[in-house]
């Protein structure tokens, strides 16, 4: 079975983007070689998760900017969560959700119009 082992976060702004995901997850960000890369970490190495990558958005695809997969971060309250992100500049695109049996969803948008999801663990939703 493959799994996800890396993402990368696209944009226009690499410092707004940075902040953005710092302030709102607590993600650390280090630059990366002397590209416009930084490698992005979410949490301590003995938990579960995988790490990614900030990214310098080049080109576009067909006249839109780069689409790339929607990574979702797990959130101890997705009402918070997606009330944090639209304050920072964010914004919510698909409201919060039932995962009947696992959880809470909710997509939004960073400030560099990425989509990403939300989850609250919660067994009991329907």
């Amino acid at each position: 079975m493959n799994r996800v082992v890396h993402f990368e976060i696209h944009a226009e702004n690499m410092n707004r983007a940075a902040r953005f995901y710092g302030e709102l997850f607590g993600w650390k960000f280090d630059r990366w070689m002397p590209e416009e890369y930084w490698l992005i970490t979410t949490g301590p190495a003995n938990e579960p998760g995988i790490n990614g990558g900030l990214f310098k958005r080049r080109g576009t695809v067909e006249g839109t900017s780069v689409i790339a997969y929607v990574c979702t971060i797990q959130v101890e309250s997705v009402d918070d969560a997606v009330e944090k992100a639209a304050a920072m500049g964010g914004a919510s695109v698909v409201p919060k959700r039932a995962i009947p049996g696992m959880g809470w969803l909710a997509y939004s948008k960073d400030t560099e119009g990425n989509i990403f999801g939300m989850m609250q663990n919660d067994p009991s939703a329907e």
